[in-house]
């Protein structure tokens, strides 16, 4: 199985533990004399079985990620948090971005003049470059993802 078909389905898995969870919560009380919909107790069966499949698809992604090597020598687990990292910097940046290229109204000279306190052009720039980093490493984790077999 190909790494990215066990992301796949630790995903679905995922998925599924959420809706179990929501289903189990909704039939744990009903009104005395009723019965609930759905028998609580298979529902948590259910749920044990899909953490621990859940667990064992964590642990064999984390570990195969320790051990496949990127094209520049790092780990996937590496290029993960690089991207991750990469990601909340381009994020940040941006806003600020946005936020120095926001003009202010005055409606009187007697109002308080703002002034940007960057170079808006160049923060642009680096943002845009940045942005253009996230994605290639983006695509370097993906073809990884697709090229290596599980552990």
């Amino acid at each position: 199985m190909k790494l990215a078909e066990a992301l796949s389905i630790r995903k679905d898995l995922q998925t599924r533990v959420e809706q179990l969870r929501t289903r189990i919560v909704n039939n744990i009380k009903v009104q005395e004399g009723e019965e609930p919909a759905e028998d609580p107790n298979e529902l948590l069966k259910e749920l044990d079985s899909c953490l621990k499949r859940l667990q064992d698809y964590i642990y064999r992604i984390n570990m195969t990620n320790m051990t496949v090597v990127g094209s520049d020598g790092k780990t996937l687990t590496q290029l993960l948090a690089q991207r991750d990292v990469l990601s909340k910097r381009v994020q940040v940046l941006r806003d600020v971005f946005t936020s120095a290229s926001e003009s202010s109204d005055r409606y009187s000279r007697s109002e308080i003049k703002h002034v940007t306190v960057i170079d808006v052009k160049a923060m642009g720039k680096q943002v845009d470059k940045l942005s253009a980093q996230l994605r290639e490493l983006d695509v370097e984790i993906q073809a990884l993802n697709f090229a290596n077999d599980l552990k």
